[in-house]
């Protein structure tokens, strides 16, 4: 995977070409000091809150009491919120202008991974102080502006970037109809259920219906008018049977390859093995992938993001010097305890 190619898939590269079929999308340049806060490791305080709670006079002098002091150090200070108030001014008027709720996303990646921590649980965003709160405390957004080309092979010096932040109208986007596509040298080779955790009945029942459907948007709008001829795109199809663009990803090991395999997706070994044998028989027709059964039902791979990055490591065993840490830290309180 060359850098060229990640920056191909930076949002304001492709969106213009492809704007009639996607979602419309509004696209700010990032400040800089905007940039400095979101990668702030300090506390997460965030700036512009509407909904700030409000409490009746006869409960003040409880607020009062509860309002104690931390720390005698008469030197402590307080975390105050930092204001960004031309920037705050051109997102609202954004929101506003697609409707009232946005889904925020930076050059290549949304908070996915944090939608926990936002009080409805979601990625939908009314104001800034929403969209501030996803952006902080999300691992793909962080990765975004630290280690863009990561996995890139090439030894050409990093390119300069203009970081930006994508407001894409709010749409109520089921996840049974959301497919990842894996295009090699132009072809549509590989086509993945998204949710691919869950298992959806009209996927597996109309995978035929679905994978034509795609194929022909590809064709029709997709094919040999992307900047490469190896990448992958996300779509959605609608209830009547639309094709939408969501997004353009990097083919390699950066994206997900949910369902395949990145060495199959590379190799294109074992990618017919599951078609039906009218599908096998065109030259042309991409593998396509759907959780077959409630049987093959996995938990979300977003569930692990909120934990502390240490326990993961644990449970998974990525990182055996946190083990051993651990297993030291343990003998000694077993020793303590038995003198």
């Amino acid at each position: 995977m060359k850098k060229e190619q990640v920056l191909n898939c930076q949002f304001s590269f492709w969106y213009p070409r492809f704007k009639s079929q996607t979602i419309r999308s509004i696209i700010l340049p990032l400040p800089q000091n905007v940039i400095d806060y979101l990668l702030d490791d300090g506390t997460l305080v965030v700036s512009g809150r509407e909904d700030l709670p409000t409490c009746s006079q006869e409960d003040d002098d409880d607020v009062e009491a509860e309002e104690v002091q931390w720390s005698d150090d008469e030197n402590t200070t307080t975390l105050t919120a930092p204001e960004f108030p031309e920037f705050a001014l051109k997102v609202q008027e954004a929101i506003s202008a697609l409707g009232g709720s946005v889904f925020p996303k930076l050059n290549w990646s949304a908070p996915r991974d944090a939608y926990w921590i936002a009080m409805n649980s979601s990625l939908k965003c009314k104001c800034i102080s929403d969209i501030f709160l996803l952006l902080k405390s999300s691992d793909f957004v962080t990765r975004d502006f630290t280690q863009p080309f990561i996995h890139c092979n090439d030894d050409s010096p990093d390119p300069s970037l203009q970081y930006e932040l994508v407001l894409r109208k709010w749409c109520e986007l089921i996840p049974g109809a959301e497919f990842r596509c894996f295009v090699k040298e132009n072809k549509l080779i590989g086509i993945s259920q998204r949710d691919y955790t869950q298992y959806y009945e009209h996927i597996y029942k109309q995978k035929e219906e679905i994978c034509r459907c795609i194929q022909e948007f590809f064709k029709k709008h997709i094919q040999y008018k992307f900047f490469d001829e190896d990448f992958v795109f996300d779509v959605y199809r609608d209830s009547w049977g639309r094709v939408w663009l969501i997004d353009f990803n990097p083919f390699g090991e950066v994206t997900d390859s949910l369902l395949f395999t990145w060495e199959e997706m590379l190799s294109g070994n074992n990618l017919k093995e599951e078609q039906s044998e009218a599908a096998a028989m065109e030259q042309d027709c991409p593998s396509f992938r759907c959780t077959n059964s409630n049987l093959t039902v996995q938990p979300s791979p977003y569930l692990s993001y909120r934990l502390p990055k240490d326990f993961v490591d644990l449970s998974t065993g990525e990182d055996v010097h946190k083990l051993i840490d651990l297993l030291k830290l343990k003998r000694n309180q077993q020793d303590n305890e038995e003198s």
